[in-house]
């Protein structure tokens, strides 16, 4: 099929009877075509190659601890469709309107900005840091992702100043909010929001937009409910935190005096993400365990320790994220020394240990 015909069919299938109800049509089908033509130039420069996974750091205001993201893509699309079958994902989210989500989750999503890309294609490929004060969801269509981060307002003023270090920004709104704009010299794009609600949304685009790309996903970018924000979330980020954690731990031995219950704190992340919440607190139980019976000379008590991290190489989930990321390369160091007997140093940041 022709991109034409393409065009031509994805108008027929919007407006079945021909009752115009999309308004003007002729504008309708050259989105479309500039949409397919555009996607299908990336999908030959760009290929199939790998991408490198885009690391968020935390620094001044924030804490000081590197936290290494992992891309688990998941469709905000009907089950069972294909991109090029795609819906709206406002549309997608009508068709979860019935669904039930943790407490925890919607207080999580009243509090922060709630954007997401409303144009065929684009899902979320992770979420992490879901909290009042900070956030990261990243969305994709094809070769292209736009990343959505957020801050405590305070830090609007550093932020602006270190973007105006690569020139002066361009004035635009995202869903009636006051933004500036700034392109990196590799290319790459920033849309620094204005502080409101007590926060500062900062949008990232990959590389290989054009100025035009931008502004038509800008666009197509509004702020919507937090239920509605949370359906149009995949399914698996959303199931309550118990759930997701007794999954985690099946095969992981836990420290005494675990507290399952403060594993809410994590909230709705992708799974990658929500992974590391859960053996980072496992990992760290079972450093201090080790720590406190040395230190004490409770040998049973420290073997106990040792014995768990040194098997920390055969659990399940550790095993399954080193596919995707280096969680597992960072925790296994700070094991390996505790199961050589060697007091570990740095694991506190490194494993954000509290």
């Amino acid at each position: 099929m022709s991109t034409e015909e393409r065009a031509d069919q994805l108008v027929r299938d919007a407006d079945p009877g021909g009752l115009g109800m999309l308004g003007d049509l002729g504008g309708v089908k050259q989105t479309l075509l500039e949409d397919i033509v555009s996607e299908s130039l990336v999908r030959r420069t760009v290929g199939s190659a790998p991408r490198r996974l885009w690391v968020r750091r935390f620094a001044g205001v924030m804490t000081a601890a590197a936290v290494l993201v992992s891309i688990v893509p998941a469709s905000m699309v009907l089950r069972g469709q294909g991109e090029d079958d795609a819906v709206s994902p406002l549309v997608s989210a009508g068709a979860r309107a019935g669904a039930v989500f943790p407490p925890s989750a919607v207080e999580a999503a009243e509090r922060s900005p709630r954007l997401l890309v409303d144009q065929t294609g684009w899902t979320v490929a992770a979420l992490s840091e879901f909290s009042q004060d900070y956030g990261t969801v990243r969305f994709r269509r094809g070769a292209r992702e736009l990343e959505m981060n957020w801050y405590p307002a305070s830090v609007y003023a550093d932020r602006y100043a270190n973007q105006r270090e690569t020139g002066p920004g361009r004035s635009v709104r995202v869903d009636d909010w006051p933004a500036d704009v700034f392109q990196s010299l590799s290319g790459d794009f920033t849309v620094l929001l204005r502080p409101r609600d007590d926060l500062v949304v900062e949008i990232k685009s990959s590389e290989n937009w054009s100025r035009k790309d931008l502004d038509r996903v800008l666009a197509a970018i509004v702020r919507v409910d937090a239920r509605t924000w949370l359906a149009v979330l995949p399914a698996e980020m959303v199931v309550p935190v118990r759930e997701r954690a007794a999954k985690v731990l099946a095969d992981v031995p836990l420290p005494p005096g675990f507290d399952m219950a403060a594993l809410e704190e994590i909230g709705v992340s992708d799974s990658y993400q929500f992974s590391v919440g859960v053996t980072s607190r496992v990992g760290c139980g079972w450093i201090e365990q080790w720590r406190r019976a040395t230190a004490g000379g409770d040998e049973e008590a420290a073997r106990q320790a040792a014995e768990a991290l040194r098997g920390s190489h055969g659990w399940r989930v550790l095993r399954d994220m080193d596919q995707a990321g280096d969680w597992p390369e960072v925790f296994w160091r700070y094991a390996d020394e505790v199961a050589a007997g060697t007091s570990p140093t740095g694991y506190v940041e490194a494993l954000g240990c509290r």
